[in-house]
């Protein structure tokens, strides 16, 4: 008989399995704690019983170990001094949609090299998520494929669905299931009512194909996950940061019962892909919450040690501590930029 699937396969690689990996790389009781903690710490922000802000700050996707865990010791030294203003949550995004071809991230291509050995990819991604915790910083990652969270779920604090996958029903329906709470950016050309749509499907009841912790194919079937919110990352036709783009993002909220605060993403549309314009969308933003604003419950910031990007390949190598993928601020202007926003939380009281 003629064949007619798997036609374009090459070949079926196998993975270890969720419950193999945990067991390999345990989440300690310390590191639960942090999740655990930070978590409850976010809920009662987005509730705005806490009138703390979250600062989502890190670099735009991790590829090197020693880099990720110097950054994370230094934010760890900045969140003792102002706690009582700001939840600092680290970036630690390992896995990149792509619009169209480029590097994918840790997860899929930890050498760097286009050889996507995933299963070391996966692990390399558990194990920083465990020393991160460890440190006693808490993590904010994107979930891009529905099988990842089964590997690295119980050691994230906060998730992001990207814009392009806003919409997609597979990312609601997962969305719906996670422990955490989920951030839903707005569409790339800045439509709001995606994601306040996606807040809704996400906070009901779902029933989806996925896998367990042994692997298995399952139903996954889940309660509904209510602490979905907006995040406003601009769009095609420019920023959305600005106090009449956040006053028109309250009253579609209202309109569509979401009661969780905003998070304004400084980069991406809202700093015209340019990092160094994060600074105009962050000091904006400040001002807001200082002016009395009160729906905006955090900050994203693309921040590394090193301000800019690189590319993979360059010659003489490859920069210390400066992203692969998205520009970032360098960590003086990080430090700088959330000082700014604990002082105008403090000038808000």
């Amino acid at each position: 008989m003629e064949l007619t699937d798997n036609l374009n396969i090459v070949q079926f690689k196998p993975l270890t399995t969720p419950e193999k990996l945990k067991a390999e790389l345990l989440e300690t009781e310390a590191a639960a704690c942090v999740v655990a903690e930070s978590r409850r710490q976010i809920e009662r922000i987005l509730r705005r019983e806490d009138k703390r802000q979250m600062v989502i700050t890190g670099p735009c996707s991790l590829h090197d170990e020693e880099a990720t865990l110097d950054y994370a010791r230094r934010l760890l030294k900045v969140q003792k001094g102002c706690s009582e203003q700001v939840l600092i949550i680290m970036r630690a995004y390992f896995e990149k949609p792509r619009t169209t071809l480029g590097w994918k991230g840790m997860l899929y291509d930890p050498h760097l090299d286009g050889s996507y050995d995933l299963d070391l990819g996966i692990r390399k991604s558990r194990k920083l998520l465990c020393e991160i915790a460890e440190i006693g910083v808490p993590c904010a990652t994107e979930f891009l494929d529905p099988i990842v969270p089964q590997y690295l779920a119980d050691l994230v604090t906060w998730a992001a669905i990207g814009a392009r996958t806003t919409e997609s029903q597979i990312h609601r329906q997962m969305a719906s299931g996670l422990s955490m709470p989920i951030g839903f950016k707005n569409a790339t050309d800045g439509n709001l009512a995606v994601a306040i749509d996606a807040i809704n499907a996400a906070s009901n009841p779902n029933s989806f194909l996925g896998i367990d912790r042994n692997g298995q194919v399952i139903i996954a079937e889940t309660k509904g996950n209510k602490y979905g919110h907006l995040v406003m990352r601009g769009g095609t036709s420019g920023p959305n940061y600005s106090s009449e783009y956040v006053a028109f993002a309250e009253v579609l909220l209202n309109k569509a019962h979401v009661s969780n605060g905003i998070v304004i993403d400084c980069s991406h549309a809202n700093s015209h892909k340019n990092f160094k314009r994060q600074r105009e969308t962050l000091i904006d933003t400040a001002d807001q919450i200082q002016a009395g604003n009160t729906c905006i419950a955090g900050v994203m910031l693309e921040s590394f040690l090193g301000e800019g990007k690189q590319s993979i390949g360059a010659a003489g190598g490859l920069k210390y501590g400066v992203s692969l993928t998205d520009g970032c601020v360098g960590w003086d202007e990080t430090e700088e930029l959330i000082r700014y926003l604990v002082d105008s939380i403090k000038n808000s009281d």
